[in-house]
């Protein structure tokens, strides 16, 4: 798992733009713009824009996609990206043996979020320690990456900054659930909490759910390999 968010810069280097909305800041609190900004996390990106990132990067770098859509790995076959639900692209699978960039699972991201540790955000159980939140954001906007402390496996931002899109459809957990979660829904899971939102959504336990089409200003996203 990367240990930071995928920054605006990340991402404007595969996709040729960076999407975001969300005002910037850099960890003293002064507002960044344009490049200056590159590295804060990417917002306003959707579930869709998330996996298209992923399957473009590994192309980029040599490895096998994990995203298929319509029989296809390769993202400039898919289409439009949409801004409506898809039935084509809600039908994406996963290859989780491939050696590509993916998003994690709802239980990847609450393990790793965990740290090792038992604290109530990913780190610590004083917030402001580890996490980007409204009240110490004043709901401003995003800041750098890797500002706040790491929790224990090194991972930064698993709490706060903007939230991470996990792969999973959203819907109720059982211990019979696969561990890339329920096989169908009308919502994806981000997690982690943001720059906007509450104390309670950053901690490790709270779930969240939404479109797989929204782009908002507090949703972004970070990448793992799946173990060779």
């Amino acid at each position: 798992m990367s240990d930071h968010e995928v920054t605006r810069d990340e991402y404007k280097k595969i996709m040729g733009s960076d999407p975001s909305r969300a005002d910037a800041y850099d960890k003293d609190g002064s507002k960044l713009t344009g490049s200056a900004a590159g590295n804060n996390p990417v917002d306003s990106v959707s579930w869709y824009d998330a996996i298209v990132y992923c399957n473009k990067r590994s192309i980029d770098e040599g490895l096998t996609p994990c995203y298929t859509i319509s029989g296809s790995t390769d993202p400039e076959s898919w289409g439009t990206v949409p801004t409506y639900s898809s039935s084509t692209w809600n039908a994406a699978v996963c290859d989780f043996e491939a050696d590509g960039f993916r998003l994690p699972t709802e239980a990847e991201w609450e393990w790793a979020a965990r740290g090792g540790e038992s604290y109530e955000y990913a780190g610590s159980d004083n917030i402001d320690d580890v996490a980007w939140h409204g009240r110490n954001t004043r709901y401003t906007g995003s800041w750098e990456v890797k500002t706040k402390k790491a929790n224990g496996y090194g991972l930064y931002d698993m709490s706060g900054n903007v939230e991470e899109w996990c792969w999973d459809w959203y819907g109720s957990v059982y211990s019979s659930t696969p561990g890339s979660g329920p096989a169908s829904g009308s919502y994806r899971c981000p997690r982690g909490g943001s720059w906007f939102g509450s104390a309670s959504r950053a901690q490790v336990a709270d779930r969240n759910n939404n479109y797989p089409y929204f782009r908002g200003n507090i949703y972004g996203f970070r990448l793992v390999r799946s173990a060779q």
